[in-house]
């Protein structure tokens, strides 16, 4: 009996006992593709022909066990026929219970992540042993779909179907001692005791000192629950995926009523309930943008890796400007390991900005994220001070005093002189152009963009802008130091607003020029977040403040005046000229009052409609139109964005507006959603809309690929 594979060997480890060693030749973990289910039934096969073997142990060669199927395969697999589909997931199935209907018991041994289908595999053994230091987990929710390999049938046999439910429906990764707790594993050991207790427990199985027969019945079997119980499990944690899963993601509930059909079935008869469902979620939409996100992700991650390899060390960072975002990035860069100097004129800004880390160290140490001492080590990396000495021998300076042109270039012409020679500086600018702020330094190759957004801690995103002289080293140094903080770095080239805020901004005049037209600016709210945004326009204008969107907005006004310039005064305009500024100023189009937490609550306020509408009467706008008017030039700006090099692809647009807007992942991002509406149909739309102006107008281009037919993602797809 042996079997040796690219992906997996079967091998004895002792007589009578085999191991099939998940141990990929290429890459440094393992998973399920099409190579490694077709050579794990291959071993099962010759396994079959031993009867030798009295005893199975899983294991895996790598620093993880399996984590997950290979989702560059999922294309390939949803472009199937939904019978086919169904088959080739029977199949899979079908591999799987011949592990668990082997004469011999089975230990699955998890030393590492065991996630999806790498966990799947390891509810068909008899037996989990996991290392300490492993996790294990269901994640595919996250990705719009739910285990199909046995995950919905097997685990709520295993600890019961309100724990399934809850680790299915939420998608959530377990460590090993709460996997023990709710019986998903059956010991918990130190790395270096897998083996020998795998060996034990199969010797002791062997010796019929353990039987594990009942259990394999139990997996095989209907749930054992009433039908009162069942009914009562099901309908209470309905509510409760619902409400968190949300409207737009079906695959949670999708699960549940999966589970609950099977639930009186057995193992046979529950897969192909399970492969049905799956199929069904395999065809939608949003399984299909979900999939495209994290495959965006892993090529973005990719990208950053390579810019690592022209990138200079980042040992030592340094912030200029101590408020609240000179502090978020100082938290952000100590809490990541990469000591800071945070620098300030004023005593008062240095204590706002320790003020600003600290807190946000107590919040993580309320809630258990962090302990005592982890918090004293964090703020032990930042050095406030209000001498430039204190920044000598730092890799990295950020620029973050206030958004005025003149103030940059003053304190970067200081900087400038104060720092090493070879010292990257980045200012942290929404708006101001990088190349014009260069324009004061001696070495503008040496400088840089580096726009973190507010709050820094909870917003993945930093756009790295390239300045006209910005040199690669320097864009490579700043998106390593990025992704060192645990920030997503997007590299985009100079302009007006660069990329997020020059998209985002078309967005903000379609809604002013809709409540113009006598849209009720609470309908247009609920209207877009009924499309999927986290907020809509007016409570986002809230957060973001009257006096920072006018700021952008006159930039962007400049810098496009054919599409960006209103000939109007603009909603936004209005309030800010009344002082309503938004939650800064306890007013906007929204009044705010702090809860019990210290949050502000948004209130609705009547007055403010007598301000923005010339009389009571509204114009009725349908929930399509406000969609229409608010998304297309939203879309059409990031589509002129990639046509003029803006960003370098479709990939890095749609997910820098994700990460950096709350654009609604579901729908894939900006580029995605016209691939999904169809570029054809896209266009008619914008051109119904033509009189509203240059922003609704799609350029040549983008008139060639509606004529070719292309789409943004024809490549990846």
């Amino acid at each position: 009996m042996k079997f040796q594979g690219q992906t997996l060997t079967l091998d004895a480890v002792k007589p009578g006992i085999a191991e099939i060693r998940f141990d990929r030749r290429e890459g440094s973990v393992n998973k399920f593709d099409a190579l490694t289910l077709g050579e794990l039934r291959q071993a099962l096969d010759e396994l079959s022909r031993d009867n030798t073997v009295k005893g199975l142990m899983l294991t895996s060669g790598k620093n993880v066990f399996v984590v997950g199927a290979d989702i560059t395969e999922f294309g390939q697999w949803f472009e199937k026929e939904r019978n086919q589909l169904i088959d080739d997931l029977l199949a899979i199935h079908d591999t799987f219970s011949v592990i668990e209907d082997l004469p011999m018991p089975t230990v699955a041994v998890i030393n590492g992540f065991a996630l999806g289908g790498g966990f799947e595999v390891c509810l068909a053994c008899d037996y989990r042993i996991m290392s300490a230091k492993a996790r294990v987990g269901l994640p595919e929710v996250k990705l719009g779909l739910f285990p199909g390999w046995g995950g919905t049938i097997r685990l709520p046999r295993l600890i019961g179907a309100d724990n399934a439910l809850e680790w299915i429906g939420l998608g959530k990764d377990r460590k090993a001692e709460q996997a023990l707790k709710e019986g998903a594993v059956d010991a918990v050991v130190q790395p270096e005791q897998l083996t020998n207790s795998a060996v034990s427990l199969i010797e002791a199985c062997i010796a019929g000192k353990l039987d594990y027969r009942p259990r394999r019945k139990d997996k095989t079997s209907p749930l054992h629950l009433s039908e009162i119980e069942r009914t009562m499990v099901f309908a209470t944690a309905r509510s409760v995926i619902a409400a968190k899963a949300g409207p737009h993601y079906p695959a949670p509930v999708t699960a549940l009523r999966c589970m609950e059909k099977h639930a009186t079935l057995d193992r046979e008869s529950a897969a192909r309930i399970e492969a049905e469902a799956f199929a069904e979620l395999g065809k939608d939409e949003v399984a299909r943008n979900l999939i495209g996100l994290f495959l965006n992700d892993q090529s973005l991650s990719r990208i950053a890796k390579s810019y690592a390899k022209r990138a200079g060390p980042v040992r030592r960072a340094a912030v200029i400007g101590a408020g609240i975002m000179g502090g978020g990035i100082a938290y952000q860069s100590a809490l990541k390991g990469v000591p800071i100097a945070m620098k300030d004129i004023a005593e008062e800004a240095v204590e706002t900005g320790l003020a600003e880390a600290r807190n946000l160290l107590l919040k993580s140490l309320s809630r258990g994220r962090i302990s005592a001492g982890q918090m004293s080590e964090v703020l032990t990396r930042i050095n406030p001070t209000l001498t430039y000495g204190d920044i000598e021998g730092t890799d990295i300076v950020v620029e973050a005093v206030v958004e005025n042109e003149g103030v940059k270039k003053s304190v970067l012409t200081e900087l400038e002189d104060a720092v090493d020679d070879e010292a990257i500086i980045a200012s942290n600018t929404s708006t101001i152009s990088i190349s014009r702020l260069a324009g004061s330094l001696k070495h503008p190759e040496r400088f840089c963009g580096m726009h973190f957004f507010n709050p820094v801690p909870v917003m993945p995103l930093v756009e790295v802008i390239r300045g006209e002289q910005s040199s690669d080293h320097t864009i490579a140094t700043t998106v390593t130091f990025a992704k060192a903080i645990g920030k997503n770095p997007i590299v985009v080239n100079d302009c007006p607003g660069f990329l997020v805020n020059r998209v985002l901004f078309p967005y903000f005049n379609a809604f002013s020029a809709l409540i113009r037209d006598g849209a009720d600016f609470h309908k247009v709210d609920k209207v877009m977040e009924g499309f999927g945004w986290p907020m809509g326009p007016a409570y986002l204008l809230d957060v973001i403040g009257m006096d920072t969107a006018c700021h952008a907005a006159d930039v962007l006004a400049e810098g496009y005046p054919d599409r960006m310039q209103s000939e109007y005064t603009t909603a936004i305009e209005t309030l800010y000229e009344a002082g309503r500024l938004g939650q800064k100023s306890g007013s906007g189009f929204y009044l705010y009052e702090k809860d019990k937490r210290g949050k502000p609550r948004k209130n609705p306020d009547e007055s403010v409609h007598g301000m923005l509408y010339q009389s009571e009467k509204k114009h009725e706008f349908s929930e399509q139109e406000i969609i229409d008017r608010m998304m297309i030039p939203l879309c059409l700006e990031t589509a002129r964005c990639l046509e003029e090099g803006v960003v370098e692809s479709a990939v890095a647009a749609d997910m820098g507006l994700i990460w950096g807007i709350g654009f609604p992942p579901f729908r894939g991002g900006a580029l995605r959603y016209i691939d999904t509406v169809g570029i054809e149909a896209f266009r008619a739309s914008a051109d119904g809309y033509a009189a509203l102006g240059m922003a609704y107008q799609p350029t040549a281009q983008f008139r060639d690929w509606t004529t070719a037919g292309k789409k943004f993602f024809q490549e990846s797809e």
